[in-house]
């Protein structure tokens, strides 16, 4: 399998309500440096329809994705994603991972 698969699979096992961030997703597939790997393979055009990207987030609990030229609606709709599984975003638009985020390290 790929790192890009195998990225795909566990991302699938993050349950709803649940967030993993991509350095997490990186530590537990034994790539403790592959990081930005992670945010390559969700992106990837081999990714499920059904992948649930949204659940993955950066260590500081924010959304990390790129403005795009027309703003910021991917960062919006992740986030609408997120709450409407019930994750909980404070008034700097960060996710407590302490309440949040699994634990698999």
């Amino acid at each position: 399998m790929s790192f890009f698969s195998d990225v795909h699979k566990v991302v699938m096992g993050i349950p709803s309500g649940s967030v993993m961030t991509y350095g997490q997703v990186a530590r537990f597939l034994g790539n403790p440096r592959g990081a930005r790997a992670v945010g390559y393979a969700l992106r990837s055009r081999n990714a499920p329809d059904n992948l649930p990207w949204h659940r993955v987030v950066n260590s500081k609990g924010e959304i990390s994705l790129r403005k795009t030229l027309q703003g910021d609606s991917s960062r919006t709709f992740q986030r609408v994603l997120l709450e409407s599984e019930g994750v909980v975003f404070d008034s700097y638009d960060k996710i407590d991972l302490t309440l949040y985020g699994l634990t698999i390290d």
